[in-house]
């Protein structure tokens, strides 16, 4: 069975910064909640792992990616994944990522995904399997958007450090030295670093799967 998925996800970064996520397919594995590089095979091909945690148990999935391209003009990155557990059951995503920056500046993280399922996974239907993608996606999203932001904080400095000699030891316009606020106002600025989902969200997943159960069983 085959689902196809179309998405897109407002990222507050830079293009720059996206980039130098998307384009590390270490890093941009990592994205993806309970993934893991295991192995670099070459320069295209990687091995690695998949965990799916729901309650208690465990399930695990071995797999291989493949970079079938990779242009940095266009900011896009075109994968083959492949997987299977000990049951027979397998899958596989070709994917084509980009980024779409906008007219205010803003970027967009643009997925394209042909998603086939065989074995146990193929009996949830095609409606069903488009959700689980979509929630499954928006937390790859999330974490992907986390990562760009922590790069472009930590380009932020270096961009600033022309400035920082021309700036030391001058006040500024309203009789301060400038130096940072230590008010409510700053801290509130910061607020928290968002954490990373480091594992797939089997609960949720497995209770899209019973809601959508129910579903069709009362319409039919």
């Amino acid at each position: 069975m085959e689902v196809t998925i179309d998405k897109q996800y407002p990222i507050p970064a830079s293009e720059q910064a996206c980039w130098q996520v998307l384009s590390n397919i270490t890093e941009l594995a990592t994205c993806m909640p309970g993934a893991a590089i295991t192995e670099q095979v070459d320069e295209t091909h990687y091995k690695g792992t998949v965990k799916v945690k729901v309650g208690p148990a465990t399930a695990a999935f071995a797999g291989t990616i493949e970079v079938l391209g990779v242009d940095e003009a266009a900011k896009q990155i075109r994968l083959l994944g492949k997987g299977a557990d000990k049951g027979g059951s397998s899958a596989s995503m070709e994917l084509t990522a980009s980024l779409a920056v906008q007219d205010d500046n803003s970027v967009n993280l643009v997925g394209k995904a042909a998603v086939i399922v065989n074995g146990k996974f193929a009996q949830f239907g095609g409606r069903m399997m488009t959700s689980v993608s979509d929630m499954i996606l928006k937390q790859f999203a999330d974490n992907f958007s986390i990562k760009a932001q922590a790069v472009a904080s930590a380009q932020a400095p270096e961009a600033a450090s022309g400035d920082a000699s021309a700036d030391k030891g001058a006040q500024s316009t309203d009789g301060t030295d400038g130096t940072e606020s230590k008010g409510p106002k700053a801290k509130a600025a910061k607020g928290e670093a968002p954490k990373m989902q480091s594992e797939l969200n089997g609960l949720a997943i497995a209770w899209m799967l019973i809601k959508n159960f129910f579903a069709r069983l009362f319409a039919k």
